[in-house]
């Protein structure tokens, strides 16, 4: 409660003394690509805002016109954009860092992967142990939920893995841990529901070996459940899985959904572990 009195303190601050947030603000973005990796300089290159880099796994077309990647500070007051949020009080835009990415890339650019780990570096925000800064995603318009999978120094560096595109926020998240890995294994169980009906079974297995473990606080035996989740995708991707994301929109990249769905239930857990509630 502390925490969130000091950051609805520094909003009604920031809306007193910055109009510049006002509407939204594009803000300039240099790409550059090396092998399987995209580095994105965002705001004014002597002094970013951020730095974003994209890690691919097994990816193709890779290029600074097939990303489609865009940057902009959103308004702290963007009613369309505030509801998107997964909770409005306990989910809040940083004022120090109101940045909203957009990564499109065009369905003639010819990208294609398995999954991509997402970093956002920024020294507008300061790290601390035990962090609340997150990385969320949301496809256009649609709501925003939590991919991290680690948070780390210097001064944050918020990271993810998805399976997809395309929008990115950090934000502070203020809810209990305990019910973020409730929701991180209720996402997983539907991504599995999707998949065929003879793959479905041994992943569902795994969940609930996952989420027993937790209940009794047996955190080591729950993160290694979920790690089977994310090694059996990957042993059965290519060939009972679908394993691709297309610039195209025509492929069902179940296999990367279901590693990227277990690093960050993988990462909810370890703070549960180590930080409680």
């Amino acid at each position: 409660m502390h925490k969130f009195r000091m950051l609805t303190g520094a909003l009604a601050l920031l809306f007193a003394l910055c109009p510049l947030f006002a509407a939204a603000q594009t803000l300039p973005v240099q790409v550059s690509v090396s092998g399987d990796v995209a580095t994105a300089v965002v705001g004014n290159p002597a002094n970013p805002l951020a730095d974003v880099t994209l890690s691919f796994d097994e990816v193709a077309g890779l290029s600074a016109a097939s990303l489609g990647l865009e940057a902009k500070l959103v308004s702290l007051n963007d009613a369309a954009l505030l509801a998107r949020l997964p909770d409005l009080q306990l989910n809040q835009i940083d004022p120090a860092f109101p940045l909203l990415l957009t990564i499109e890339p065009p369905a003639a650019g010819g990208l294609r992967f398995r999954t991509v780990r997402v970093e956002v570096h920024t020294h507008a925000l300061a790290y601390g142990v035990g962090s609340s800064y997150r990385l969320f995603k949301a496809p256009l318009a649609g709501a925003f939920q939590d991919i991290t999978d680690e948070i780390a120094p210097g001064s944050v560096r918020a990271r993810g893995t998805t399976g997809g595109f395309s929008q990115f926020l950090v934000l502070t998240d203020l809810r209990e841990t305990g019910a973020i890995v409730a929701d991180k294994i209720a996402a997983l169980r539907t991504r599995v529901a999707t998949l065929p009906t003879t793959e479905q079974q041994p992943f569902i297995a795994r969940i609930n070996d996952a989420e027993s473990a937790i209940a009794v606080g047996d955190f080591a035996a729950a993160i290694a459940a979920v790690d089977q989740v994310s090694s059996r995708a990957l042993a059965r991707a290519g060939n009972q899985l679908a394993d691709e994301w297309r610039a195209t929109r025509d492929a069902d990249n179940q296999a990367g959904d279901l590693v990227a769905g277990a690093a960050t239930l993988k990462f909810s857990i370890a703070y549960l572990r180590d930080f409680g509630d």
